[in-house]
């Protein structure tokens, strides 16, 4: 499959943006990986009182269904946790675009199926004036490594070899794993004969 994904391209303007920002502490006792969706971003999409903030850019109608963000530099820097992807992903997010990303987050991102790329930021000042002029629909094709847009030619993007056969392959760290059972298998059997003490 040459298009990994087709969606919606929602704009979140700021540096810097931290794990605890994505989702707060208080929502991290659950491991279930179920309903983060709702915590995603909470300090900013809700009031104190619990109804939406009608000016933070998620929340906007038009931005309803988007399922690529756009920010700037640094994102998902701050604590390694994996439950920032989880909320993103369960949002409906599977791509994000930023000048650059925490090192940890961006390696939770591909293990949980969600392609991060790194763009220049000249870049993402053109994405993020065309985002608020239109409705921006992005086409990735992960294969040939590039986005496609409306009004702008095509961007070329790298990827890591091993996060894009993970991707178009649908697996993770622990599927991979699991395709080359019969070569663990095999070097297990050896290494026992060879060191029946073991």
């Amino acid at each position: 499959m040459s298009v990994f994904h087709q969606g919606l391209l929602a704009p979140l303007d700021k540096n810097n943006v931290d794990t605890d920002q994505i989702i707060p502490k208080q929502f991290l006792t659950s491991t279930s990986r179920d309903g983060f969706d709702k915590a995603l971003f909470y300090d900013w999409r809700y009031l104190d009182n619990g109804e939406l903030n009608p000016e933070f850019i998620l929340n906007e109608s038009r931005y309803q269904g988007a399922s690529v963000l756009l920010t700037r530099d640094n994102f998902g820097c701050g604590s390694s946790r994996e439950h920032a992807p989880w909320a993103l992903k369960q949002y409906g997010f599977e791509v994000i675009l930023a000048e650059s990303f925490a090192d940890i987050f961006f390696n939770n991102c591909a293990n949980n199926q969600m392609l991060a790329i790194a763009l220049p930021s000249e870049t993402l000042d053109q994405l993020f004036t065309l985002a608020q002029q239109q409705a921006l629909h992005i086409d990735v094709d992960l294969a040939a490594q590039q986005l496609r847009c409306n009004g702008f030619e095509a961007i070329a993007f790298e990827v890591r070899a091993d996060i894009k056969e993970r991707l178009l392959s649908g697996l993770d760290f622990i599927g991979v794993t699991e395709t080359q059972g019969e070569e663990i298998q095999r070097f297990e059997d050896e290494l026992a004969q060879a060191r029946p003490w073991q």
